[in-house]
C-alpha cells in the first residue's frame, strides 16, 4: 500500500482558508518531498517508504493540487507564486515541529523548493533539484524547439477563463495524454497512478495549476531576474538531477547551468529516465536522494 505506516493531515496555513494535505512518516531528519505537475504527493510513492527509514519524511500537495486548498487566484496572481507556495511549506513544516529541514522537490516542485532556499535559508539545509532548470533561465533562453514541447507554460498562462474552459470535461484525456504521451520524456505511470492523477484533476484543480502558471509567467520570472542581475544564488548544499531522455536534457544543459544559480552544488547526475525520475528510475532517483541527504 503506498505510505503505509503515514499519517495524513490537512494543515492550515497562514493564508485565510488554505490548508495543506500532507502525509508523514518515517524516523530521523526531517525530509519535505515537493511534487510537480500534474502530480500530487502520491508521486513518491514508490520511494518514501525507503527514505523514511532514515528520515522523517513529509510529502505534500502544493497549493491548487491534489487534495490541498484551491482558492481562486487572485488578479494579481500572488496567491500562486512559488514564494506563496514556498511559505505554505515552511508553516507545514513548523507546525509539524521542524524549524529546519532538508527538501527535494520535481517539477513544480522544484520551483518552489529554489525558492524556498533562497527565501528562508535558515530553514533549508539541504536541496536537491529534479528535473528543472530555473524559472528564469528557461524564459530567457526559450527557443523554437522547447516552446512547442512545452507549449502547456504558455497556454495555461492565458488570462481567466479560457484554459480551463478548453480543458472543462476533458479531465482524463488531458491527463493520460499529458502523463503518457505528450512531448519528450513521457510514460512510465501505472494505470493506478494515472487514475488517481485523473482523481484530482477537478475543474478546481485545472484553476489551480493555471493560476500557478500565470504566477510564474507574470510574477516568479521578474523576481527571479532581479534576484539573478544582483546576483543572488542558492548557497544551501545542493542536488541536481535530471532525465538524460527529458525535456531539460535535449534542449539545455543543466550541469553548466546550474552553477549561475546555485553556489554549492555537491553533485549533478543525468538519470536514465525521462522528464519523471520517480516513476521511470526509482532505484537511481532512491540511490541519489539516499546517497545526498544527511541523517
Amino acid at each position: 500500500m503506498p505510505f503505509e505506516g503515514f499519517a495524513q493531515a490537512r494543515i492550515t496555513t497562514s493564508d485565510p482558508g488554505v490548508e495543506i494535505n500532507v502525509r508523514h512518516g518515517g524516523n530521523g531528519p526531517p525530509l519535505l518531498l515537493l511534487h510537480g505537475n500534474p502530480l500530487s504527493h502520491h508521486s513518491w510513492h514508490r520511494i518514501a517508504d525507503r527514505l523514511a527509514r532514515r528520515f522523517t519524511v513529509v510529502a505534500t500537495d502544493l497549493r491548487g493540487y491534489g487534495d490541498s486548498s484551491k482558492p481562486r487566484g487572485l488578479p494579481d496572481h500572488s496567491n500562486y507564486t512559488f514564494g506563496r507556495m514556498a511559505l505554505d511549506q515552511v508553516e507545514v513544516m513548523a507546525a509539524l515541529g521542524f524549524d529546519r529541514f532538508q527538501v527535494a522537490g520535481h517539477d513544480r516542485g522544484a520551483r518552489v523548493a529554489f525558492r524556498m532556499a533562497l527565501d528562508h535559508p535558515d530553514r533549508v539545509s539541504r536541496v536537491a533539484f529534479m528535473d528543472i532548470l530555473p524559472t528564469h533561465h528557461v524564459f530567457a533562453h526559450s527557443t523554437r524547439e522547447w516552446g512547442l514541447n512545452s507549449y502547456h507554460w504558455f497556454f495555461m498562462a492565458q488570462p481567466y477563463d479560457f484554459p480551463e474552459r478548453l480543458l472543462a470535461g476533458n479531465e482524463a484525456y488531458y491527463i493520460r495524454r499529458k502523463l503518457m504521451k505528450q512531448g519528450v520524456g513521457k510514460g512510465g505511470f501505472s494505470e493506478e497512478e494515472v487514475l488517481e492523477y485523473i482523481r484530482v484533476c477537478t475543474p478546481e484543480q485545472i484553476h489551480g495549476v493555471c493560476s500557478d502558471y500565470r504566477a510564474t509567467a507574470f510574477v516568479d520570472y521578474e523576481v527571479d531576474r532581479e534576484a539573478f542581475e544582483r546576483g543572488i544564488r542558492v548557497q544551501q548544499p545542493a542536488l541536481v538531477l535530471w532525465g538524460e531522455h527529458s525535456h531539460t536534457q535535449k534542449y539545455y544543459s543543466p550541469a553548466d547551468v546550474w552553477p549561475r544559480y546555485a553556489a554549492r552544488i555537491e553533485r549533478t547526475v543525468a538519470l536514465p529516465c525521462g522528464h519523471y525520475p520517480n516513476e521511470q528510475s526509482p532505484e537511481e532517483t532512491l540511490r541519489e536522494l539516499d546517497g545526498f541527504f544527511e541523517a
